[in-house]
């Protein structure tokens, strides 16, 4: 089967289709091989991927999902692992791809996670260099599983973390797993230092009335082991009448709070642009 791949491109709103030339003018056209950079209309160049494994998970958050969980896409609906990789080659040799990032759900609980990482690491990008990898995860399986995801080419790893209050965890997660979560940050913050991993990063929603006082001590229990922590705006999901935005937890009310503890220093490095992904995502507030 050809790796050759030509996006489709859509008439500008309002107009007849006039058939294959009729590119709208913001989006650059394929070259001869099919290849084609991401630009958006304001030039800015995707390099980043986002591929969710599975929409399965082993926890149910509160904000994420109800008590008795979704229901689950069928297997047979869903990504193989061939088709799975055939996609990321498509993105990674065709697309300006530079950067792959695992999610899901839970990734953890697609078997194949190792042999999906071994793949994505043996492509080469625009730059001649294998791609990077990471994973966002709950953490529950990870320490079983990391060195098996490091030789596989793994290279960093966000964990979800939204209090270390283990009867504060359990209430929001349904589930009493806290421990197992802080034997992944372990045992990822330890593979860093062994040179092994890259950065570990804790992903944080906070909420309003929930674990807003868990800013702080979230931020001194990443700060000793050397994890970064990534505060995530909760995303309104559900009844759009249910949603306030004065309600929601600021980033300014996160500094707020931070820099009553800790001097806070301003970063410098821009940000880069949002990757093209598949399926819900939260955005990274500070």
């Amino acid at each position: 089967m050809s790796d050759r791949v030509f996006l489709p491109t859509p008439s500008p709103r309002g107009s007849t289709r006039g058939g294959a030339d009729a590119t709208p003018p913001d989006l650059p056209p394929a070259l001869s091989d099919g290849r084609r950079d991401l630009l958006d209309r304001y030039g800015r160049q995707a390099r980043d991927l986002r591929v969710s494994l599975t929409d399965r998970c082993n926890l149910r958050c509160t904000y994420c999902m109800p008590a008795e969980g979704l229901e689950w896409m069928p297997t047979e609906q869903t990504l193989s692992d061939d088709e799975t990789i055939r996609l990321i080659r498509i993105a990674v040799t065709h697309l300006g791809i530079r950067q792959v990032r695992f999610t899901g759900g839970e990734p953890l609980l697609r078997k194949s996670l190792e042999k999906i990482i071994a793949a994505t690491t043996q492509l080469r990008t625009d730059e001649e260099l294998a791609p990077a990898t990471a994973l966002t995860t709950n953490g529950l399986g990870l320490p079983r599983r990391l060195d098996g995801l490091i030789d596989a080419g793994l290279d960093r790893v966000n964990i979800s973390l939204d209090t270390i209050d283990p009867e504060l965890y359990a209430r929001l997660t349904r589930r009493d797993r806290l421990g197992d979560v802080f034997a992944a940050i372990e045992a990822a913050t330890a593979a860093h230092r062994e040179g092994r991993l890259g950065t570990v990063k804790v992903n944080a929603v906070v909420m309003p009335g929930v674990n807003e006082e868990d800013i702080v001590p979230l931020a001194r229990y990443c700060l000793e082991r050397g994890a970064q922590l990534r505060f995530i705006e909760q995303m309104p999901l559900g009844p759009r009448e249910e949603w306030e935005r004065s309600r929601m937890v600021t980033a300014e009310d996160i500094l707020a709070r931070l820099g009553e503890e800790f001097e806070l220093t301003p970063v410098q490095k821009p940000r880069a642009p949002p990757p093209p992904h598949c399926g819900p995502r939260k955005r990274a507030m500070a």
